[in-house]
C-alpha cells in the first residue's frame, strides 16, 4: 500500500469511518486498523462522550476529517464561522487533511443536508476555484474534494465532470478524493465510461480513496453506503490504484452497520485486489478495458436532466 507522498500527505493505508456504534467496540479492543475518517460536523459542535471518545481515539491512530456541509459550490458567502471551527477541529485532532464534496448543498443560507450536483461550465469553474483558495488559506492547508454520486445533470453544462474536477484542481491546488463507488454510481445514473472517468483524473493530486456499498434500483443507482462493495467498483479500484501508485483508501458504511470487524474485514479486500492474489466473483470488468462494459455496468433506459435556472 505504499506510495509517495502526494501534497505533502502519505498514504495511511487502509482505514474506516468513525460511527457511533462502534465506539465500544474501539475503546475496548483498540483494534489492527490503520487510521479513521471522522464527519466534520458531527465533531465540530460537540462535547461530551462523543469528542471525549474521539481524543482517545486522536492519540492512537491517524484521524483524518470529511464534511458535508461546506458548500464549496453555493453561491452564497463562504461560512466563516464554520470554517474557523473546522480549522479548531483539525487543529486539536492534527487531521491529516480536511475533505468535502464538489457540491452546493443549499442557498440563501437554507441548508438542504444533500450534496447537489454542479453545472459544469467555465463560470461555475472559476467560482469553486476561487472560493478552494479562499478556504485554504483560512485552514492553512490545501482542501481535499471528493466527486460526488449524482442523480440529475445540469442541460447548460458544457464540459464533463471529469474535466471541470481535473481542472479544478490543477487551478486551485487542491488535493482529491476519489470515491470510486460515486464514479461507478454516476456512469450508471448518467451513461458515461467511468473507466474514461478515472484516466482523466490528475493522478498526483489524489490523496484518498473512498469504497462503499449502494442500492440498484433498476433504472438508477442510489449511494446509501449500506452494504459491500460490487465487484465491478473492486475492479474500478484496481485500476485506481494502479495508476496512482496507492493512496490511504477507506470504507464507508452508513447505514445497516454491522459489527465492527465485518466493516474492518470489507476494507482488507482491498489487499487481495491489489496483488490480485484472490478472485473477485463471476461478473467483472476488466481494468484495463477501454470500452464501456454493459455487461457490468448496464445502461440506464433514461436519466433525467435537469434545467438550470
Amino acid at each position: 500500500m505504499s506510495s509517495a507522498p502526494r501534497l505533502g500527505h502519505a498514504n495511511l493505508g487502509l482505514g474506516v469511518g468513525l460511527r457511533t456504534t462502534h465506539y465500544p467496540h474501539i475503546l475496548e479492543k483498540w483494534p489492527a486498523v490503520d487510521w479513521f475518517e471522522i464527519i466534520s460536523e458531527n465533531y465540530m459542535d460537540s462535547g461530551g462522550r462523543p469528542r471525549y471518545v474521539l481524543d482517545q481515539i486522536a492519540e492512537r491512530y491517524p484521524i483524518v476529517m470529511h464534511g458535508v456541509s461546506m458548500s464549496i459550490g453555493s453561491t452564497d458567502p463562504l461560512d466563516v464561522e464554520y470554517l474557523r471551527k473546522l480549522k479548531k477541529l483539525a487543529d486539536d485532532v492534527n487531521a491529516g487533511w480536511v475533505s468535502d464534496h464538489v457540491c452546493w448543498t443549499g442557498v440563501t443560507s437554507k441548508n438542504s443536508h444533500d450534496l447537489l450536483p454542479m453545472p459544469y461550465t467555465e463560470e461555475a469553474l472559476r467560482h469553486v476555484v476561487d472560493r478552494i483558495r479562499t478556504v485554504s488559506e483560512v485552514l492553512e492547508r490545501p482542501l481535499v474534494l471528493e466527486n460526488p454520486s449524482s442523480y440529475v445533470t445540469f442541460a447548460e453544462s458544457t464540459m464533463p465532470e471529469w474535466e471541470f474536477v481535473r481542472r479544478m484542481a490543477e487551478e486551485s491546488d487542491c488535493g482529491l478524493l476519489v470515491d470510486v463507488n460515486n464514479v461507478y454510481v454516476s456512469a450508471f445514473n448518467h451513461d458515461f465510461d467511468p473507466f474514461e472517468y478515472l484516466r482523466a483524473l490528475p493522478m498526483d493530486r489524489v490523496v484518498q480513496f473512498h469504497l462503499a456499498g449502494h442500492t440498484h434500483c433498476g433504472t438508477h443507482i442510489v449511494d446509501t453506503h449500506d452494504g459491500r462493495v460490487i465487484d465491478p467498483v473492486w475492479d474500478l479500484y484496481k485500476l485506481a490504484h494502479e495508476l496512482t501508485g496507492g493512496a490511504s483508501t477507506l470504507l464507508e458504511w452508513d447505514a445497516d452497520i454491522p459489527p465492527f470487524e465485518e466493516v474492518h474485514s470489507e476494507v482488507l479486500k482491498a489487499k487481495t485486489v491489489i496483488d490480485g492474489d484472490g478472485p473477485l466473483p463471476e461478473t467483472r470488468v476488466a481494468a484495463d478495458d477501454v470500452e464501456f462494459a454493459e455487461e457490468a455496468i448496464p445502461h440506464p433506459a433514461a436519466f433525467v436532466t435537469a434545467e438550470a435556472e
